[in-house]
């Protein structure tokens, strides 16, 4: 690589640039002494401003009280690339692999949260630039040509909106030497500046009367027969119900680590593209792109003419390893800034200015697992395998059926009812999740699966991020 990929990731600023800005909302107070609330939410990212806004929504005068261990949208709902998916099942053909009976039904409701997503900011004012846009699928080998183009057939004959690119076509969206062909969904996606969400949900539950503390990590839930108690180091929530929205971080119910793991995916972002380099590279029409391998990258443009270039390099840690030290990985983002320039060679010497990373909640099947405890009085979700900035307001509104007690048609779900399969306790955990990323980047490599990824998709299970 004829760039010093290692000088450019030393001078980018180890910050999320989402939420790396000075309007950043100044952080509520901490809990202090005991309260009650009608609801008590354990985490302040999107599903937990989600069900928040809806709990608030559909009935103004409940107690609502959020508690956030960091600051709101702290974890991934801030580290994200703002890829605002309709889909709930980590698309169409995870969703149609696992439930085939119920596709079309989730399909539909996909389609209808993502308008809910966007029709709310509208609705309460929340500037977050968010825009509807295709994405697009590059081929980068002949194998993923001829996957892009089987895909397509199945597009055709579940009547789904898409293109099929040829070199030329591909290299006409965006200018890459890499590029042999692209498939291209239509209507399916919103890009969203994510932590701007996050920060207009914030102000809006708030305005709606919710009670939301920060810097209060819960330590213990208690079950007080009528009542959950909710403690923090400083302070105690007395709570009808509970719902707990911390995702990867598997706090403070430990059932959800038997379901969800921790996978670091990491970021970059460059610095402000200038109009040449635009003209350089084309991508005119500001889609929503990715590549159509298994370890795969996913980039857009900001409304500054940056881009932001993660994915690809996904990292699991024994024992659920979770914390700051795993995100300083000089390698990842050393790998991922040489695959930038290896596909727009034409920005050699661009700069990054931001790099980052985060851990992603993942599930054996890629999407969401529900629970629920103390007879019922809580409900968790977690686990959405990158897909959250979409699917976590579906997951909230889950979440609350559940806890309330609601028989609805989204609680009827098999992807409700019925867990993933767990993952095996350490040390096999990790040993078998290590196989597998070797596997997948041996398939990658050949474009043939191999034995051990053929038999997980036997099984209906697999690890991605």
């Amino acid at each position: 690589m004829p760039c010093d990929v290692a000088a450019l990731i030393a001078s980018a600023k180890p910050a999320v640039f989402w939420s790396d800005r000075p309007d950043a909302p100044e952080p509520c107070s901490a809990l202090r002494g005991p309260i009650k609330a009608d609801l008590c939410i354990i985490g302040a990212g999107f599903t937990g401003l989600w069900a928040a806004l809806q709990a608030l929504e559909e009935n103004p005068g409940r107690r609502v009280v959020l508690l956030e261990a960091e600051n709101v949208a702290f974890g991934a709902s801030s580290r994200n690339g703002g890829f605002c998916e309709a889909s709930l099942t980590h698309g169409f053909f995870n969703g149609l692999t696992h439930w085939a009976d119920e596709f079309s039904t989730l399909e539909r409701m996909g389609t209808e949260n993502l308008s809910a997503i966007i029709d709310t900011a509208q609705r309460h004012g929340i500037d977050a630039d968010i825009y509807r846009t295709d994405q697009v699928s590059f081929a980068l080998a002949d194998w993923q040509v001829n996957d892009l183009a089987e895909n397509a057939k199945i597009y055709t004959e579940h009547h789904v909106p898409h293109t099929l690119l040829t070199t030329e076509g591909a290299r006409a969206v965006a200018d890459s030497p890499t590029y042999l062909g692209a498939l291209v969904d239509h209507d399916s996606l919103a890009l969203v500046d994510p932590a701007r969400l996050a920060w207009g949900l914030r102000s809006t539950v708030l305005k709606l009367g919710a009670s939301l503390y920060e810097q209060s990590r819960v330590t213990s839930i208690t079950d007080a027969g009528n009542s959950l108690l909710v403690s923090t180091n400083d302070g105690r929530v007395s709570a009808d119900r509970v719902v707990v929205a911390t995702n990867a971080w598997a706090e403070p119910v430990r059932q959800i680590r038997r379901y969800v793991v921790p996978v670091y995916d990491h970021v970059l972002m460059t610095e402000p593209l200038s109009d040449h380099q635009m003209a350089e590279i084309g991508w005119s029409d500001r889609q929503a792109l990715t590549d159509a391998a298994n370890q795969f990258h996913y980039y857009r443009l900001t409304a500054d003419n940056r881009i932001l270039w993660g994915g690809y390099d996904a990292n699991y840690y024994y024992g659920n390893g979770m914390g700051p030290a795993y995100e300083r990985r000089p390698f990842s983002h050393e790998l991922i800034a040489e695959h930038f320039f290896h596909t727009f060679p034409q920005l050699e010497g661009l700069g990054f200015s931001h790099r980052w990373a985060g851990p992603i909640g993942t599930t054996s099947k890629f999407t969401a697992a529900f629970g629920q405890g103390y007879d019922k009085k809580l409900a968790w979700v977690a686990g959405y395998a990158g897909l959250g900035v979409g699917a976590s307001r579906f997951g909230a509104r889950v979440a609350l059926d559940l806890v309330d007690g609601l028989e609805t048609e989204r609680t009827q779900l098999e992807m409700v009812r019925k867990k993933p399969v767990p993952f095996p306790p350490e040390p096999l955990r990790n040993i078998v999740i290590q196989a597998t990323r070797r596997a997948i980047a041996r398939s990658d490599r050949t474009g043939r699966p191999g034995v051990l990824l053929r038999l997980l998709e036997r099984f209906g299970i697999g690890f991605n991020s």
